[in-house]
């Protein structure tokens, strides 16, 4: 999501190799069936295993299908959802990305890294008609989506990838969690007063909040205060956190980012990886309607990544957080 790109990094292997599709959204007008030739092995929730025919033609129609059909709510448009999936082509089996892999060196401890997902908004790790396939389906389903490219990414497909509109592309999607957000939630609750040396939060319902710096040296470390303390549920590594966040620069105060700029609550997953240390170390056990103040170094933000003009900045952010999927 666009809204989110200065705070999330995404994970290499949830992007899709070559570039496979561009970063545009996406319809799919040639309807789906519940035909196809890809069989999948495996319950929702474990490792999917494709297997494609040898003499299997790609349908030129979007085909999807339940293979397994989960017992939760039914899935709408405009859900957040949290979701694991492997990709492949129809031929040759060349991966077009997946969550059950792994990163090199990431922490074998965490929990595997998903995708965070508002149904109806672009993707960077799926083609639109593959999450649009998903509306109407269960939470704990497994559905595969299967097609030529042309059918499943049309003009969005990257001639770069290698892989023609002719070709054959199946993913097999698990719908883990899904929730309907409530886009102008906010924390609520007498707010305490910042640490000594922190900066001050003026928090305006609905808007985007106004950060003070304090004339003080910025820290070098994370620092975190929880400053409107929730009664929700603690927030796990692994979760989708749905939150409403004002960032700025400690060096200049200047705000970069803010979700109530863009519509109001998002979501991404916690604890994996999939957004900067500092997000990660801060906000891991905290609750559901909490309101934290994170002062984050370069070195556990952007301080990696020289190409980010974010690199050698504190950022200092106020994050509601306002619910998990």
């Amino acid at each position: 999501m666009k809204h989110t790109r200065n705070i999330r990094r995404l994970v290499a292997a949830l992007a899709v190799p070559a570039l496979l599709f561009t970063a545009a959204a996406c319809g799919s007008d040639d309807g789906s069936s519940d035909a196809g030739v890809v069989s999948v092995e495996g319950k929702a929730g474990e490792k999917p295993k494709i297997s494609v025919p040898k003499d299997a033609k790609a349908s030129e129609k979007l085909v999807s299908k339940t293979v397994s059909e989960g017992s939760g709510a039914e899935v709408k448009k405009g859900d957040l959802v949290r979701l694991d999936f492997a990709g492949e082509t129809m031929k040759g089996g060349k991966t077009l990305g997946s969550t059950w892999v792994k990163q090199p060196g990431a922490d074998p401890k965490a929990p595997r890294t998903q995708v965070v997902q508002e149904l109806g908004q672009q993707s960077q790790s799926l083609p639109a008609p593959v999450l649009d396939a998903l509306v109407g389906k269960k939470v704990g389903s497994r559905v595969v989506v299967e097609g030529t490219a042309k059918a499943l990414i049309g003009k969005q497909l990257n001639p770069q990838s290698g892989i023609k509109p002719t070709d054959g592309l199946v993913w097999a999607v698990d719908i883990a969690s899904a929730e309907k957000p409530d886009k102008k939630a906010e924390a609520k609750g007498e707010q305490a007063a910042p640490k000594a040396g922190l900066p001050t939060v003026k928090a305006q319902s609905q808007k985007a909040a106004t950060i003070t710096i304090p004339k003080a040296d910025k820290p070098k470390d994370l620092q975190e205060q929880v400053l409107i303390k929730g009664k929700g549920p603690k927030v796990k590594a692994g979760d989708g956190l749905i939150v409403q966040y004002t960032g700025v620069k400690w060096e200049d105060g200047k705000k970069f980012d803010s979700s109530w700029d863009h519509g109001g609550a998002t979501a991404f997953q916690i604890g994996t990886g999939s957004v900067v240390q500092g997000w990660d170390k801060a906000l891991v056990g905290k609750n559901v309607g909490d309101r934290v103040l994170m002062v984050i170094p370069p070195k556990l933000a952007y301080g990696a990544t020289p190409q980010s003009p974010l690199a050698k900045n504190t950022l200092v952010f106020s994050v509601d957080i306002v619910g998990t999927v």
